[in-house]
């Protein structure tokens, strides 16, 4: 079955916590080591909204399997056509291609709203499935920062991806 992918509202918070606690606590797309509380993701949520970045959630029936969003890359006004990307998939709904049609929609929604660039900073060089995932969606790998995170014990990489959007730098926004 072909989840459904649609906006996320304020009632799936509850599903997308969970599935980001789960990252938090047992991988290192993220590098926070606590999961953040029910109201610290309310907050995050209603930011990107107020932006008005996209914020997409991938359902099977009323079950949130995935979410994937956009916010600025960095706050500094020469960034403004440039975004970041945040995919996280339920574990036990990996390797159904979820995180690959989030990401082909968010692209799809960024390139309306004007964005020009998109990164994907992804936690652990290792993170082959995540990286893999960006390739096939026309990110090219840009950069690794060595052992920029330290968690679980150990120093952990970041590597970038980027991907341009639309006309991307060949003309002017």
């Amino acid at each position: 079955m072909t989840p459904e992918l649609r906006y996320a509202y304020a009632a799936d918070l509850p599903a997308i916590a969970d599935i980001y606690a789960h990252h938090v606590r047992h991988g290192l797309a993220s590098f926070e080591v606590d999961p953040p509380s029910a109201n610290e993701m309310h907050a995050r949520f209603d930011a990107i909204a107020r932006a008005g970045y996209p914020y997409l959630v991938a359902c099977d029936g009323a079950r949130v399997l995935g979410y994937a969003y956009a916010n600025h890359y960095r706050t500094r006004p020469a960034y403004r056509y440039s975004v970041e990307d945040s995919i996280y998939v339920a574990p036990d709904a990996t390797g159904r291609g979820i995180g690959k049609a989030l990401l082909v929609r968010l692209i799809a929604e960024c390139e309306a709203r004007g964005y020009r660039q998109m990164l994907a900073v992804i936690g652990d060089s290792a993170n082959a499935p995540s990286i893999e995932l960006h390739r096939a969606c026309g990110f090219t790998q840009v950069g690794v920062l060595p052992s920029i995170g330290f968690k679980f014990g150990r120093w952990v990489d970041s590597v970038l991806m980027q991907r341009p959007l639309g006309q991307g730098e060949r003309t002017l926004p």
